[in-house]
């Protein structure tokens, strides 16, 4: 399978083959605050030496400093992102700044008018929690929001019809029951782009539902499918295996900035792990050294946490390098 079947647009076999310190910046993801107004009992938070709001002549000056290595494509997430302050010119300014694709993570609570207003400066892909196929399950999911479920639900619909979004499912005992119905309902009811389901790091079991979704919605969903295809495979959506590439190549052209300091990437920054080091000009040349140096299996929280994703991208990276050496 190439990298770009799987479904994540920022995945490529050309640029798993060409990576390096030098290639134009492929994906980062910029943390803009840590405040939020759900409380979901998976998230772990940020630790307290990291946590804070960017200002936004900080948040300007990291745009910069990617857009000017070639950035394709960047996240804003947070916390919440949609409600930091400044978030509609930061958008502007990105787009302006020739960044092709504009995400954003959101629990999908914010006014819908707003964003549209986001995807008229320049968001093309929302990405949107959805952690349940009915309200009672979604507002104990968002820690016992009475009411937000539907807006997001509403939310998600209205967007679909007019830009790229998916949804993320992220499951725990709280929710696995409902995985199908869950998915069902993203495809059919909301008609979203893809789907991207995952368990929670503190459950962080293999999958073994799912296997009833009807090959009509994994036709039309990649990213679903290809991780269909893994759980009946036996294989976890998490974690790293002896046989896997123990380097990140990932981290070379990919990176997750919060508070000043750039992480390995943003699961390991969720995962409470310690920063790479503070964000500054030299950053691909100590990413690049990090990548060299750390043993990804070694390390407790890539070693269980690593998404499929990026364990297949890594191998690929390998692949190629072994055919050239």
């Amino acid at each position: 399978m190439k990298l770009e079947q799987i479904g994540f647009y920022t995945l490529e076999d050309e640029r798993a083959k060409h990576v390096n310190k030098h290639t134009p910046l492929w994906r980062c993801e910029l943390i803009l605050t840590d405040k939020c107004n759900f409380r979901c009992p998976y998230c772990r938070g940020i630790t307290e030496e990291h946590k804070g709001t960017m200002a936004f002549e900080q948040a300007k000056a990291v745009v910069k400093l990617w857009a000017d290595q070639g950035l394709k494509n960047i996240r804003f997430s947070g916390g919440e992102p949609a409600y930091w302050k400044g978030l509609l010119d930061l958008v502007k300014f990105t787009k302006e700044a020739g960044v092709e694709r504009i995400a954003i993570s959101t629990n999908g609570s914010a006014e819908l008018d707003f964003y549209k207003e986001l995807a008229e400066a320049g968001i093309n892909d929302f990405s949107i929690s959805l952690d349940a196929c009915c309200a009672e399950t979604g507002d104990k999911m968002a820690g016992n929001k009475n009411g937000v479920w539907q807006k997001v639900v509403d939310n998600i619909r209205e967007l679909s019809k007019v830009t790229y979004v998916t949804v993320g499912v992220v499951l725990t005992e709280e929710n696995i029951e409902e995985f199908n119905e869950t998915v069902e309902f993203a495809a059919n009811d909301l008609r979203v782009s893809d789907i991207r389901v995952i368990s929670s790091a503190q459950w962080n079991k293999p999958l073994i539902q799912g296997l009833g979704i009807s090959e009509d919605i994994l036709s039309r969903y990649p990213i679903l499918k290809y991780r269909v295809q893994n759980i009946e495979q036996n294989r976890h959506v998490r974690g790293i295996t002896e046989t896997d590439n123990h380097q990140c190549p990932l981290a070379l052209d990919d990176m997750a900035v919060l508070n000043g300091f750039h992480f390995p990437c943003i699961i390991y920054m969720r995962e409470l792990g310690a920063p790479i080091g503070r964000l500054g000009a030299d950053v691909r040349d100590v990413r690049e050294q990090w990548v060299k140096t750390h043993n990804t299996f070694q390390d407790k929280i890539c070693r269980a946490n690593c998404l499929d994703v990026c364990v297949d991208y890594n191998n690929r990276v390998r692949k190629y390098q072994e055919e050239v050496a």
